[in-house]
C-alpha cells in the first residue's frame, strides 16, 4: 500500500516541525545550563581545583625524586609538568560537555531555579520541593561530569615520567662530569 503524496508531505512536515521545536528547546536548555555555569563561576572553581591538584602532584614528584635520588627538580621541569596539566584540564575543554550534562539531566525549570538561587533572587516557597529534588540530583550529575572528564581528557603522567627520567639520566651524567676551569 502506497502512502499518498499529500499524506507523505504532511507527515514529513510534522516530523520536521517536531525536530525544529526539539532543537530550539535543546538550544534553550544548553543556553540555560551555560548561564548556570556562568553565575556559579564554575570555570574559576574548576581552574582553582586543577591548579591545587597540579601543585599537589608537583609536590609529590619533587618529594619522590628528592627521597630516592637526593636531587631537587628544577623549576623548568616543574613548569613543563604544570603546563601539561594547564593544557589538559583547561575549563574550555570541559565546559560544553558539562553544560550538556546539566541540560540533559535538569529541566529548564530546575536550571532557572538554580540560576536564580545563585543570583540571590530567593526561592519561592512553592518551589522548595523542586529545589530539594534538584539538589538531590547533585551526586548523580557530579558522577556523570567526572565520567565525562575522564573519557575526554589526556594523561600527563607519561609526559611527567619522561621528563623526570630524562632529567635524572642527563642530570646525573651532567653532575658527575668533572668540572673544568680553563
Amino acid at each position: 500500500m502506497k502512502i499518498s503524496n499529500p499524506l507523505r508531505s504532511a507527515s514529513f512536515c510534522l516530523i520536521a516541525s517536531l525536530l525544529l521545536v526539539s532543537s530550539y528547546a535543546n538550544a534553550d536548555a544548553i543556553r540555560d545550563a551555560n548561564r548556570l555555569l556562568q553565575v556559579t563561576n564554575m570555570g574559576k572553581h574548576f581552574e582553582s581545583l586543577a591548579l591545587r591538584q597540579t601543585r599537589d602532584i608537583l609536590r609529590t614528584y619533587a618529594s619522590i625524586v628528592s627521597m630516592s635520588a637526593e636531587i631537587t627538580l628544577p623549576e623548568q621541569i616543574k613548569n613543563s609538568i604544570a603546563a601539561c596539566y594547564v593544557d589538559v584540564y583547561a575549563w574550555e575543554k570541559f565546559q560544553p560537555g558539562i553544560a550538556r550534562i546539566l541540560a540533559d539531566n535538569l529541566s529548564q525549570k530546575q536550571l532557572h531555579l538554580l540560576t536564580d538561587f545563585y543570583l540571590d533572587r530567593g526561592l519561592p516557597p512553592r518551589e522548595i520541593q523542586t529545589f530539594k529534588d534538584t539538589i538531590a540530583m547533585a551526586g548523580h550529575i557530579q558522577h556523570l561530569a567526572a565520567e565525562y572528564m575522564y573519557r575526554n581528557s589526556a594523561s600527563c603522567v607519561e609526559h611527567d615520567a619522561a621528563l623526570i627520567l630524562d632529567y635524572l639520566a642527563n642530570g646525573q651524567e651532567f653532575s658527575q662530569k668533572p668540572f673544568h676551569t680553563e
